[in-house]
């Protein structure tokens, strides 16, 4: 007997499947667009017959030299850019779009924040599933009704973190319903080599501390520059490395003044031998090299509504033993002897922190295991067949959807049938926010 499947049943049974991500792509040096690059190599790696399409964000003054699966391109900051590619998606007959959101790539900061994605929404008729990297727990008005539009618009919200999920509901009325939890994910790390590592670094006979990511004045590197000159008085074997190159976006606006006025203290507080820059944008591998060779991970971040880091997620994965300011993100996953808070601008408290750690071997161990069980469960692995399974339940969702209207869209997927006919209602006008993207 034959059995005929709807395109419903295809989806959610791992038929094929077509997803445009929205997002900024490599080789841009962006947080994002190493994040999303990650995640299309863990949903290829979990579902083959997934097809992956890019529509890629572009500095408004630079057009980088993309893969051939970048099919669209977006002009940061021109709104008809925003709006023509929703059309140009709509057209292609894809199947879903996954759009990953840093305030900062969709807007303009000013008075009131000038929204560029609402006129990409506005246009939008595929099934939409959007990841939020920034919730900001305070909002002003324009950022609150920015992110209700988002909420509205979108067939799935995922966040990072519980956090963030209470936020939503709490504070945007976003229907908890609508709202996923899946983690940063992380590349599978088998925390083991720290000696052999540090051999191939040439750090022999050091205790290591890393802190790695683009290089800005939001990371609060200068109090852990701070704390060296005690850590050292004590364990004068210590060498803190900075692994990264300064964001782009700062390099642009200001130069490399913060980076400079890093080393300028350095060399006055006489740490050359005990701090090192690794001024490199660095790949995988690298990073967790670098990870792997570290005793003690540091995240001296400034910004108390952070929920999200990709390199405290990393450190999780490492089974690093981590020290870290009380950001959103750090205080849920740092919790039960993860890794230790200190407070902001506190260059005493972090200098207190890495001593008790590198003094007592016993409490470093039980923070780099219950670190590696928690972080192991966010490897990219698992994480890429968690978005997968919510790519295609959102897409049966709306193939059962037409074939209950009794529209053509039943015999295929969206965008074969009727492109007049609007899956979003756009609603009230709203305004959203941003900041610049990050990758920490």
């Amino acid at each position: 007997m034959v059995t005929a499947f709807s395109p419903a049943d295809r989806a959610s049974a791992g038929g094929a499947l077509s997803v445009a991500l929205v997002a900024t792509c490599p080789p841009r040096q962006c947080g994002i667009a190493t994040f999303t690059r990650d995640l299309a190599d863990a949903i290829a790696a979990t579902d083959p017959r997934l097809q992956l399409m890019w529509a890629a964000i572009d500095e408004p003054a630079e057009a980088h030299q993309y893969e051939p699966s970048v099919r669209w391109r977006i002009r940061q900051g021109d709104t008809q850019s925003y709006a023509e590619t929703a059309r140009r998606i709509n057209q292609s007959g894809v199947d879903v779009v996954a759009l990953q959101h840093e305030f900062g790539l969709y807007g303009i900061w000013g008075e009131r924040f000038d929204d560029h994605l609402a006129p990409f929404l506005d246009e939008l008729r595929v099934p939409l599933v959007t990841t939020l990297h920034t919730v900001l727990p305070q909002p002003s008005d324009t950022v609150r009704a920015a992110v209700q539009r988002i909420g509205r618009q979108s067939d799935a919200v995922v966040v990072m973190a519980e956090t963030a999920r209470r936020i939503l509901t709490e504070t945007y009325a976003l229907a908890p319903a609508n709202i996923h939890v899946i983690p940063h994910g992380v590349p599978p790390i088998e925390p083991r080599g720290r000696g052999d590592m540090k051999a191939q670094f040439g750090f022999d006979g050091r205790s290591v501390l890393s802190t790695f990511g683009l290089v800005d004045p939001r990371k609060g590197l200068e109090y852990m520059i701070g704390a060296m000159v005690t850590i050292v008085e004590r364990h004068p074997e210590t060498l803190y490395l900075v692994i990264g190159r300064t964001h782009p976006e700062l390099v642009r606006r200001q130069g490399e003044g913060y980076r400079e006025r890093l080393h300028g203290m350095i060399r006055d507080y006489g740490l050359t031998e005990h701090i090192t820059f690794v001024d490199q944008y660095l790949s995988q591998q690298e990073i967790i090299d670098y990870l792997i060779a570290s005793d003690v991970y540091v995240t001296p971040y400034l910004d108390p509504n952070q929920i999200t880091s990709g390199t405290l997620s990393y450190a999780l994965g490492a089974g690093k033993a981590i020290i870290s300011t009380p950001y959103l993100h750090a205080i849920e996953s740092l919790a039960e002897q993860r890794g230790l808070l200190v407070d902001f601008r506190d260059e005493r408290g972090l200098a207190d922190a890495v001593l008790r750690v590198l003094d007592d071997p016993t409490l470093k161990r039980t923070l780099e295991q219950n670190a590696y069980r928690y972080g192991r469960a966010t490897a990219w692995p698992a994480i890429g067949q968690r978005v997968v399974s919510l790519y295609r339940s959102v897409a049966g969702r709306q193939w059962s959807a037409a074939s209950r209207a009794g529209g053509s869209q039943h015999e295929g997927p969206p965008g074969d049938g009727d492109e007049d006919t609007p899956k979003h209602t756009s609603g009230d006008v709203l305004v959203p926010t941003s900041m610049i993207a990050d990758d920490g």
